[in-house]
């Protein structure tokens, strides 16, 4: 993609893709004026990054993923770094009251998907990336490996050892995992592996 030197391709990108974008950043922070900074850093990098999509090896959705949790990632690692993370100030400027209230609209309608995300926290670094895309955003392993750069089989054996993992978490306090659906979307999944897992709360 050349986004970075076609402003109508990129304007086009942008439309087909902010609200899953907001879904995806909403999902992992609570605070608005952060969630909009980090919206606009994930475009950022598209224009960086665009030359690094190739199509045939998977979707644009998993591919935007991937840049996303980047940026997610790169941020949390500074928060921590940092008592005041002054990228914030961005956001604030550039919300006005309307832009705010969505926001916030937003972040309480993902509140779930973020207690969600919590009772992840305990699993390994590669096998919570996968349970987060397939479980909490609705990739499908073949999005999920484009996201993350790894191979389908990859994608699965450590979506079943995530599934494995919560298992004794569900038991003990099915709250934390409402709303975890363990299977990618379609039930795309080799014929030896186990049934899936469902956690209390889905339907």
């Amino acid at each position: 993609m050349r986004l970075n030197e076609d402003p109508a391709a990129f304007e086009a990108f942008y439309r087909r893709h902010v609200d899953a974008v907001m879904r995806f950043v909403v999902r992992r922070v609570s605070d608005p004026h952060l969630a909009a900074d980090l919206t606009a850093d994930i475009f950022l990098a598209v224009l960086d990054s665009a030359h690094t999509y190739v199509p045939g090896r998977g979707t644009e959705i998993g591919w935007l993923y991937g840049v996303a949790r980047n940026v997610v990632s790169a941020r949390h690692r500074q928060a921590a770094r940092e008592a005041r993370a002054t990228g914030r100030v961005a956001g604030r400027r550039l919300m006005d009251d309307d832009d705010l209230v969505r926001m916030e609209e937003r972040i309480d309608a993902e509140r779930r998907m973020r207690g969600a995300l919590e009772a992840m926290r305990g699993l390994p670094e590669g096998e919570r990336a996968v349970l987060e895309l397939v479980a909490i955003d609705q990739l499908t392993v073949a999005e999920v490996a484009a996201a993350l750069g790894i191979r389908q089989v990859t994608v699965r054996v450590r979506l079943h050892r995530a599934r494995r993992a919560l298992e004794p978490v569900a038991e003990v306090d099915p709250r934390r995992s409402e709303d975890i659906h363990l299977s990618p979307p379609g039930g795309a999944r080799p014929e030896s592996a186990p049934a899936p897992v469902y956690v209390e709360g889905q339907a």
